[in-house]
């Protein structure tokens, strides 16, 4: 090696040893970030990102602090700049003492999908002076964001703010909108109240502000932020006429979401107006929209949604060439009648993929569609006539939803064998003929299949067994003629099996397969010809009725974004329409059959229940006291069967009954009391001439109820046998020596001749 090579050599190990020891972590650093470390703790329950890992799980005390997850240092001096604790499972208090705010250098912070939810927003924040990126968004962070963080002194470098997704609330600080360098600022889902400030910047290049209580005129400084791309004021309290050429001088936005508030839009500049040509996407659900010649100037929408607004007639002929770049299209809810089918088929939209026409006045049959299209709505309108065949064109298909409205004729064979098919539904309609026999074919993604309430006739499918990723099947209403589809047992993910009004009969037998209807959660099959005893054997599977799921911590439904599932069951006495179904929610209809033989006790099992009607069947014998651990249950409905003997008392713990009905039976004896059963009326029990108590009479008398106000305490059974055993010694000896004593009274006063003392004692214990 000759010396002009060794010195570049020693020159970059001499470098590289400047670079690394000045990347150090100092000491003070090292112990903040520990302290820090110390004040939380790491809860994989907590794992928002389902990421199954902690950043903070890496630091210790034998590693350089710049080379733990989620820390970033200055090279030079080794101070740390950048801190990010997004999805790190922390759960814990930051305040104004946590040793977080020690870390003066820090330029960004995100610490996004953690649980801090017994935190406020601390004054400390406005400490980092230097904090260019505050990303707090869906850590439950809470109250009111204290004004003096934003003063002019504290975040004056600030270019991204991220709150979005907590629980903060009162009035956005008037200081926001003044900081100087605020890019992008995101305070949307949260409780914030009150009216929006004047923008006193132009920097703004996004502002998110949707989902929160915010009310109020649009101020008209909004014009000046000539920098926005992207304003989302949707879900609020706005109001007030918007003239929509605000917007005018905003040359770079590309979306715009004013939905869903109370603004009237108008347009009161049409001679100069024009809506930016740089607009993608454009918002204005529920904006009062009546007319669409505002959207003549806009040549590049991919996203347009006037829902719920006051359009009327026919789509214009002229709107659909414009829109020939659209993804999305959503003109639900208003009062259309009629598109031009042969203006949208004639244009290519190589990417229009969602259709949504869903509750307006469109007639006649269902229009031809772009190749492109994979959602398509078209549910709650007058469409007539039968689906054409060319709807199986669409190969690109997931969800087709043409429920509520009057097509008729059968269900073309085709739609069996689109292969990325996952939702069809098309209930109440008038269709009739058979189900297609080609599900699970071609349509082996479908998840989702409602009919309901059609004519259809003949049996059911078989290769729907093939349907593996099925959870919805619902074909109740029609007049399909074939026994229980016990082969429909083997889905492992179907959830809800509704076949209720059919001409369905034979008893329900179980085969010898194991784990039978592992998900099943609603069961109805009412309103049939089913015969023999109830499948005892069947309920003893059923999993998920018998387990509650206690880690749900928000309500979630069956679907997706795009289509929830929806279905018709009957429950406290009423048939009811869930348009959206809890994947909590359970249910086993199994009514106005002809099932014999008595309730099985291993339904006490299914404590998940919300919903058990067992009646108008030919039900007999007792009820079983197992149905009082019944705890999840709020409508048990026995009614119009045979059953006989005692209401158990148990029924009586029941503390979410909402609804009873044992009416029409033979039942006897003593209506059981607690506190829901005191808010039952007499048809709850009527037509049992064996039963007493209130609410049919006052009481049940000398019938051998004790009285409720009564109330004692018995010893355990050793000590009360040792308490009889004394209580008798001690009778027997008293009762003993009385005899002796009084015999030898009567005697003494027999043989002195002088009874008369004897005879008054006599007559003063008569008395």
């Amino acid at each position: 090696m000759g010396y002009m090579q060794l010195s570049v050599v020693l020159v970059v190990v001499f470098l590289g040893q400047i670079a690394f020891s000045s990347s150090l972590c100092p000491k003070d650093q090292t112990v903040s970030l520990l302290k820090f470390k110390k004040s939380l703790t790491i809860d994989p329950s907590y794992d928002f990102c389902h990421n199954n890992f902690s950043k903070m799980s890496s630091w210790n005390m034998s590693s350089d602090c710049c080379l733990w997850d989620g820390v970033t240092c200055d090279t030079m001096s080794g101070h740390v700049i950048e801190l990010d604790l997004s999805c790190s499972q922390l759960v814990g208090v930051i305040d104004s003492t946590s040793s977080l705010f020690q870390l003066s250098h820090l330029k960004k912070l995100a610490l996004s999908m953690n649980d801090f939810s017994s935190s406020l927003i601390s004054p400390a924040f406005g400490r980092f002076a230097s904090l260019t990126h505050l990303h707090l968004s869906n850590s439950h962070f809470s109250g009111q964001i204290p004004s003096e963080i934003f003063s002019l002194s504290n975040l004056t470098r600030i270019e991204s703010l991220y709150l979005r997704g907590n629980s903060l609330n009162g009035t956005i600080p008037s200081g926001v909108f003044s900081l100087p360098s605020l890019i992008k600022l995101d305070l949307s889902d949260n409780h914030f109240s009150g009216h929006l400030e004047d923008f006193k910047s132009d920097s703004l290049v996004s502002l998110d502000l949707n989902n929160n209580q915010l009310q109020g005129h649009l101020p008209k400084s909004i014009q000046n932020l000539v920098n926005l791309t992207w304003l989302d004021l949707s879900s609020n309290n706005f109001s007030g006429n918007v003239d929509i050429s605000l917007f005018s001088n905003l040359k770079n936005l590309v979306g715009l979401d004013l939905s869903y508030n109370r603004f009237s839009l108008t347009n009161e500049n049409k001679v100069n107006f024009t809506l930016p040509e740089s607009l993608f996407s454009l918002r204005l659900a529920a904006c009062e929209v009546k007319e669409l010649e505002f959207l003549r100037p806009v040549k590049k929408l991919w996203d347009l949604n006037l829902s719920h607004n006051k359009i009327q007639g026919r789509i214009p002929d002229w709107a659909w060439p414009i829109w020939v770049s659209l993804d999305r299209l959503n003109l639900s809810h208003n009062m259309l009648t009629d598109m031009d089918s042969t203006s949208i088929n004639s244009i290519s939209y190589p990417s229009l993929y969602i259709i949504d026409l869903r509750s307006n006045f469109l007639q006649g049959s269902l229009p031809i569609l772009p190749n492109s299209t994979q959602y398509l709505f078209m549910s709650n309108n007058n469409l007539s006539e039968e689906i054409p065949s060319s709807v199986c064109n669409l190969k690109s298909l997931q969800v087709l939803d043409l429920a509520k409205n009057n097509l008729m004729g059968e269900i073309p064979q085709c739609l069996g064998n689109i292969s990325g098919l996952e939702v069809m539904d098309m209930h109440q309609n008038n269709l009739s003929g058979t189900i297609p026999t080609t599900f699970g074919i071609g349509s082996l993604q479908i998840r989702s299949l409602n009919l309901h309430d059609n004519k259809l006739q003949g049996k059911l499918p078989r290769s729907l067994a093939n349907c593996k990723e099925l959870q919805v099947l619902d074909l109740g209403d029609n007049h399909l003629n074939d026994t229980f589809p016990m082969w429909l047992a083997t889905l492992p993910k179907l959830q809800v099996l509704s076949l209720r009004s059919n001409k369905l009969h034979g008893p329900i037998r179980t085969s010898r397969m194991m784990n039978l209807f592992p998900e099943l959660r609603i069961l109805d099959v009412a309103y049939n010809a089913f015969t023999e005893s109830l499948p005892t054997s069947l309920f003893q599977h059923l999993k998920a009725m018998k387990t509650i799921n206690r880690t749900v911590k928000a309500p979630t439904y069956l679907g997706d974004e795009y289509y929830q599932d929806s279905v018709t069951i009957v429950t406290k006495g009423m048939m009811l329409e869930l348009v959206r179904i809890l994947t909590v929610y359970t249910a086993i209809d199994l009514s106005s059959n002809k099932f014999r033989g008595q309730i099985p006790s291993v339904m006490g099992d299914f404590i998940a229940l919300h919903v058990l009607n067992l009646s108008h069947n030919e039900l007999q014998g007792h009820i079983p006291p197992s149905l009082g651990d019944l705890s999840s249950v709020e409508s048990l409905d026995l009614s119009g069967n045979q059953l006989s003997g005692e209401i158990p008392q148990q029924l009586a713990s029941l503390t979410s009954l909402a609804f009873l009905n044992l009416s029409r039976n033979h039942l006897q004896g003593c209506i059981p009391q607690g506190p829901q059963f005191h808010t039952f009326e007499n048809n709850s029990f009527e037509g049992n001439d064996g039963l007493r108590g209130f609410p049919i009479s006052k009481g049940c008398g000398s019938d051998g109820v004790i009285d409720p106000t009564f109330t004692t305490s018995f010893p355990d059974q050793e000590s009360d046998s040792e308490f009889l055993d004394d209580f008798w010694k001690a009778a027997l000896m008293g009762y003993g020596s009385g005899l002796c004593i009084g015999l030898s009274i009567i005697y003494f006063m027999i043989s002195t001749g002088n009874p008369k003392w004897l005879a008054k004692i006599i007559l003063e214990l008569e008395h």
